[in-house]
């Protein structure tokens, strides 16, 4: 059984949407995505069929965002930024520290099934690097080692993003006429 066969009422509300069937793909990958927590070859052979393209297209659209996973993902993926500001701030070691601490590399799951990492392009938090992202949640700020290993031990601890007490600063400081006015 296909992963659509199901859900019909849910591709017709998206084909409504997109009287070109082919620019329905984004919403697809992301459902699947959402779902499956990857995209498998199946999937997006699957996917190619119904939109009368090719898989070829699909996982071309899908190398240009690092939200979609063509690789099994664990339970929290973790997404660190890897451009240059955030390579600056120390990303590079961050990395080297969660393949450490986590023993895996990018394509690969943790034995509890609960890690998985890559290194992406911009996230667009510059001014707060290095920057990772777990899944699809807002950004962990300002990441030290010290913050990266709070919160591995939160997530460890089936803690929401939110509720796991990261040391040192959050965010950045903002002045306005010589007074700190945030943190």
């Amino acid at each position: 059984m296909g992963f659509f066969d199901d859900k019909q009422d849910w591709l017709n509300e998206v084909f409504a949407q997109y009287p070109d069937r082919r620019a329905a793909l984004m919403p697809m990958l992301r459902r699947v995505q959402q779902d499956e927590g990857w995209i498998s070859p199946e999937r997006q052979e699957e996917i190619a069929r119904i939109l009368g393209t090719t898989a070829t297209e699909v996982a071309g659209v899908m190398s240009f965002y690092s939200y979609y996973q063509a690789l099994p993902t664990g339970k929290y993926h973790l997404q660190v930024c890897a451009t240059l500001s955030c390579a600056i701030g120390g990303a590079d070691e961050l990395w080297d520290e969660l393949v450490e601490t986590l023993g895996i590399l990018r394509g690969e799951v943790t034995p509890d099934g609960l890690f998985s990492i890559q290194k992406v392009e911009c996230l667009g938090s510059c001014h707060t690097a290095p920057v990772i992202q777990v899944n699809d949640e807002p950004y962990v700020e300002c990441v030290t080692k010290a913050r990266l290993h709070a919160l591995l031990q939160g997530l460890r601890e089936g803690k929401k993003l939110e509720e796991i007490a990261l040391p040192g600063k959050v965010g950045h400081e903002v002045h306005v006429r010589g007074e700190e006015v945030g943190a």
